[in-house]
């Protein structure tokens, strides 16, 4: 959601001025407000507390499995209705505060995998590195040591509250055998605060690339460099970069997940082809294409069979709800018009008959009444909850990756 500069500073100031629970408290409905509204359901003390004491709560969190199309599993831990709202209200907060590196493009205000990719394009060599079980690598200390530091400053007789934030924040599972107090990956707030731990990771990859004359950025756990010029299998290179994440930052780099793209390859950035302009993958267009040619060839009915068809062969493996049409196909030319622009033609021609398809859907006639009468972000908003967005925002970001 986006934060005005009025609503920012206000939050800074506010923040800055905190001295206890009820501080805290006051300041999470104050922005609940900005993000809702005033009628929104007011967070409480005591709600705040018990979300803040696993000991009280242990069920904050239904962790299930997604499985991947390599064939192995990926865990996600979403979080009860209760905590989820403080969360989103808290990550509002985050975001306001906190100044993430220039180099950070995952889960940052008015930045996107697009920014991401665009720092890549036209590169002879595009490096890329994962880390492994990366919200899993923060523990609740890391993250309380995070709120005790700028520009967030909770030290000497604040600290209490830096507890209680890094409580809140985090959450025992069970972490290669063992169980630990960590980030989980699901949660509102696990992107935002690992932006504000990786400060010193951003900085100093940044410097290495520097030193190197190379392009660096990370979105979340993965990490690109490019540059015209090949030094990635540098023995001195590698054992730097080795050294500034495994044991400078405590962090795992994935080696199953490192690969060096070449020029003459397609070569991928957070999932956008970066050859000669940051832009999707051929079969992407041609998907939404056909599906197109299903309904104005067959009529809705017929088309919507051959897309569930379709999408279950492709997402069956991560999604079980049931896919509705509309939905998917306009969330897709969204997203090809936030890569390639609006006035990209072949994005203006599949919204072109799209729209003629469905000018008279009752989803989309609600969406623009919602717009007309209520604004901009109620129509968002309405979207959102008819797609399942809101409820999954963060988790549906994590998969991508």
């Amino acid at each position: 959601m986006k934060i005005n500069p009025e609503q920012q500073t206000y939050i800074r100031e506010k923040f800055a001025s905190l001295t206890s629970r009820e501080d805290l408290l006051l300041l999470l409905n104050e922005a609940k407000r900005m993000m809702y509204g005033e009628k929104c359901k007011t967070i409480r003390l005591k709600g705040l507390t018990y979300y803040a004491n696993p000991n009280f709560c242990e069920k904050r969190y239904t962790s299930f499995n997604i499985a991947k199309k390599n064939g192995g599993k990926r865990i996600i831990n979403a979080p009860v209705k209760g905590l989820r709202s403080i969360l989103r209200v808290l990550n509002f907060i985050l975001q306001a505060i906190n100044e993430p590196h220039p180099a950070a493009t995952g889960f940052v205000l008015d930045r996107s995998i697009v920014d991401n990719a665009n720092e890549h394009v036209g590169k002879h060599y595009v490096y890329n590195l994962d880390l492994k079980d990366f919200f899993h690598s923060f523990d609740r200390n890391r993250v309380k040591m995070g709120f005790l530091m700028k520009p967030f400053n909770l030290r000497k007789e604040k600290e209490p509250l830096a507890f209680l934030l890094s409580c809140l924040c985090t959450h025992p599972f069970e972490v290669e055998g063992e169980i630990k107090i960590v980030l989980p990956q699901g949660s509102p707030t696990s992107p935002t605060i690992t932006n504000i731990l990786c400060q010193n990771l951003d900085r100093r990859l940044y410097g290495l690339a520097k030193r190197y004359n190379l392009t660096f950025t990370r979105y979340a756990d993965d990490i690109t460099f490019s540059s015209s010029h090949n030094v990635y299998k540098n023995e001195e290179f590698q054992l730097e970069l080795k050294r500034i994440i495994e044991e400078d930052q405590q962090l795992v780099i994935n080696p199953k997940k490192t690969r060096l793209q070449k020029i003459g390859s397609s070569q991928k950035v957070t999932g956008l082809i970066v050859n000669e302009k940051s832009n999707v993958h051929k079969q992407y267009v041609k998907q939404v294409r056909m599906w197109l040619y299903y309904w104005e060839k067959y009529g809705y009915q017929k088309a919507e069979r051959l897309f569930k068809q379709d999408y279950n062969l492709d997402k069956g493996h991560v999604k079980s709800a049931e896919p509705n049409m509309d939905n998917v196909i306009s969330g897709k030319l969204e997203f090809l018009k936030m890569v390639k622009g609006e006035e990209d033609p072949t994005y203006k021609k599949l919204q072109a008959r799209f729209l003629k398809l469905s000018p008279g859907s009752p989803f989309i006639e609600k969406i623009l009444h919602t717009w007309k009468i209520q604004g901009i972000e109620s129509a968002i908003q309405t979207y959102n909850k008819k797609s399942n967005r809101s409820q999954l925002s963060s988790t549906t970001t994590i998969l991508t990756l």
